[in-house]
């Protein structure tokens, strides 16, 4: 019998693949694949072996192919499946049983219609049982040479070539590989606290209670991360009383709420998190609107603000391209959508899903989203432009494109605690994963002037 939470992990990669599968992001097929177990130690292990293939699986690839003697393209999508996520066990999870893996992953690749392939897989993971399993994986440089560099950090640390080559040219090749590491390591667990239902040492001393032993967070204050446990079985995330959120999202709305006071439009709004930061942390008499565009986003804001305890707060469906429902708005918080190539250590699947020529019609939407933006923000009024990129075109760029057309706005540098650790030479936020140990965000400040 195939365990549930391989075949879960299994079901979940088909789903997510963007070729041969449903094309679904990795974090709504694991969901959907979740339903197929019912016991939270099989969900936890179906989780870390689908979110360990997508992290690694240009070195299961490349492994893979050498056992195999044959190019990846040739294998059978359900067989290539199932030996990606054995090589992923043996590789990475050694705490199972070789045999058991060996043995699930020709059964799933059975199960899947691919029966002619079955014996196919058992014989190349014999043969790698019998090996080292990095038999296939350029080694580590150890001299300058460029080319080989790439070949590891795309092969060996599996990120794309064409990344790499980009966070090269900017921080240096051994920078891009500390980058890549980071990508690689499971992220931990971080909440923002509601600090205006709950302070910050009753919250911590509450998931303590219920097993979720906690430490503040670096950097965002509010912000506490898991030692053990997970916050999201506590009564306290049901309630609404903390938010899972990633420090450096609450970095950049702890931020905004520095720079932003009056009547604030967060524009981009959904899931909620950065709401929720605003308004916990604006000043006093300050009032925050919401929005977004799809309907469903919207729906999901409603949920999580009304989890929140945000009821009062106004929630509207609008598209920012297509201009601002209001006028002479004391701050606009433009979290634009971007590549999202600035997560990758949560979302490993992005880096597959995304290519360089994404980036230009990216960089053309922010650009409209910050023009029309602006266009509803008074004189003395702020715009906080900020992505979850670590891209030059979706950050710096859209910022240099658009103050170079509009005369009345002027860059205001970020200053203060506890950002002075991550403003570059602009005055701009930005946080480096190599640096900072922090996932790669960005956000520049605009005054309107005139």
């Amino acid at each position: 019998m195939i365990s549930p939470a391989r075949w879960a992990a299994f079901e979940a990669l088909r789903r997510a693949d963007p070729v041969r599968g449903g094309g679904k992001d990795l974090a709504s097929a694991l969901s959907d694949a979740r339903g197929l177990v019912s016991d939270p130690r099989d969900r936890a292990l179906a989780t870390e072996i689908a979110l360990g293939v997508e992290r690694w699986r240009a070195a299961l690839d490349a492994t893979i192919a050498a056992a195999a003697g044959r190019s990846i393209d040739a294998v059978d999508f359900p067989a290539l499946l199932a030996l990606r996520i054995a090589v992923f066990q043996l590789a990475h999870l050694t705490r199972t049983p070789a045999h058991a893996v060996v043995d699930d992953a020709v059964e799933m690749t059975r199960r899947a219609g691919a029966a002619r392939a079955a014996g196919f897989v058992n014989a190349v993971l014999r043969r790698l049982l019998r090996g080292p399993l990095d038999a296939g994986l350029p080694p580590r440089p150890e001299d300058d040479d460029e080319r080989a560099w790439v070949r590891y950090l795309s092969t060996t640390l599996s990120h794309p070539a064409w990344l790499v080559e980009r966070w090269m040219a900017r921080h240096g090749a051994r920078a891009a590989e500390q980058w890549a590491i980071f990508n690689n390591a499971p992220a931990p667990l971080t909440v923002r606290v509601n600090t205006r239902r709950i302070a910050v040492e009753r919250a911590q001393a509450d998931m303590a209670a219920e097993g979720v032993d906690t430490e503040p967070a670096a950097h965002a204050p509010g912000a506490l991360v898991a030692a053990s446990g997970n916050p999201m079985s506590t009564s306290l995330y049901r309630d609404g009383l903390v938010a899972l959120m990633d420090e450096t999202s609450q970095l950049v709305g702890v931020l905004a709420a520095s720079c932003l006071s009056g009547t604030v439009l967060d524009a981009c709004a959904s899931p909620g998190g950065k709401t929720l930061v605003l308004a916990c942390d604006m000043a006093e008499g300050s009032r925050v609107i919401a929005a977004d565009r799809r309907p469903r986003r919207v729906a999901l804001l409603r949920r999580s603000l009304a989890r929140y305890g945000l009821t009062g707060l106004p929630v509207v469906q609008h598209d920012l391209a297509r201009g601002v429902p209001f006028e002479h708005l004391d701050g606009i918080l433009v979290d634009a959508p971007c590549s999202g190539l600035g997560t990758i250590r949560r979302d490993p699947d992005i880096r597959w899903r995304r290519s360089e020529t994404d980036l230009a019609p990216l960089a053309a939407m922010q650009r409209t989203l910050l023009h029309e933006a602006a266009a509803a923000v008074k004189p003395g009024g702020r715009v906080v432009y900020a992505t979850c990129s670590s891209e030059p075109e979706e950050n710096e760029q859209v910022v240099d494109a658009f103050l170079a057309v509009h005369g009345g706005f002027a860059r205001t540098a970020i200053a203060g605690a506890p950002f002075a650790a991550f403003i570059d030479a602009r005055g701009d936020f930005r946080t480096l994963p190599h640096r900072d140990g922090l996932e790669a965000f960005y956000a520049a400040v605009l005054t309107r002037t005139l």
